[in-house]
């Protein structure tokens, strides 16, 4: 079996279930698909609408998935009219990252503890940059491959993914058996991650079907 996530870097529900993810990367191999959900039109410059509107649905998901949020996301990156929120550069950094090491799972959830509790400006290149060296990638190689990732064509494909499989948003995570999909619904596992590997670990978990209340929307986390 194969489970495929598909993720956005600014989506606060996918940071919610990244223990989740980590957790089923024990068990099982996982895939990861941008899915691009503030990019282009839906780009978003930070603003106190955003702020005053993002402040619910985050201290609802740290409630639900036990995840933290830092005082310099809440009072720092949200406050900072400046900041652009842009999911395209992050992605092509998670890319670059798993074709030079196969670790853009690790750099996903160092980008989402960057954004969520340090309040890093993850759509500066500066940033991943940075991000990138701390976890060990070489500079020089990581640069040549952020600049040379296909960004918008792993979006399409991962957006073409999300239709097959039937999700509705992000996160969306699917296993894939014999080239069947079933969706798994994320809500009864959020905070419960050594149980979600463990019923993940059986020969074919029995329970699966879309995630309507743990999940951003496919254009942004702010409709």
């Amino acid at each position: 079996m194969i489970l495929h996530y598909i993720y956005d870097p600014l989506c606060g529900w996918c940071y919610g279930a990244k223990p989740l993810v980590q957790a089923a990367q024990a068990v099982l191999p996982v895939i990861a698909h941008g899915g691009g959900m503030m990019t282009g039109a839906n780009r978003q410059q930070v603003s106190p609408q955003l702020r005053s509107y993002v402040l619910p649905h985050d201290r609802r998901i740290a409630e639900y998935s036990g995840q933290p949020f830092g005082e310099a996301y809440f009072e720092g990156l949200l406050r900072d009219h400046t900041a652009l929120f842009d999911s395209a550069p992050p992605i092509a950094a998670v890319l670059a990252a798993e074709q030079m090491a196969g670790r853009g799972l690790e750099l996903l959830g160092r980008l989402q503890s960057a954004h969520y509790v340090e309040g890093r400006r993850i759509a500066d290149e500066s940033v991943l940059f940075e991000l990138a060296l701390g976890m060990g990638l070489d500079r020089q190689t990581f640069e040549k491959a952020f600049m040379a990732a296909d960004t918008e064509g792993h979006i399409r494909n991962s957006r073409a993914l999300l239709a097959k499989v039937g999700g509705q948003g992000f996160p969306t995570l699917a296993l894939e058996h014999n080239e069947q999909f079933t969706l798994i619904d994320i809500g009864p596992w959020l905070g419960k991650p050594q149980a979600f590997a463990q019923w993940l670990g059986q020969s074919l978990p029995d329970q699966g079907s879309s995630n309507s209340v743990a999940a951003c929307g496919l254009d942004s986390c702010i409709d």
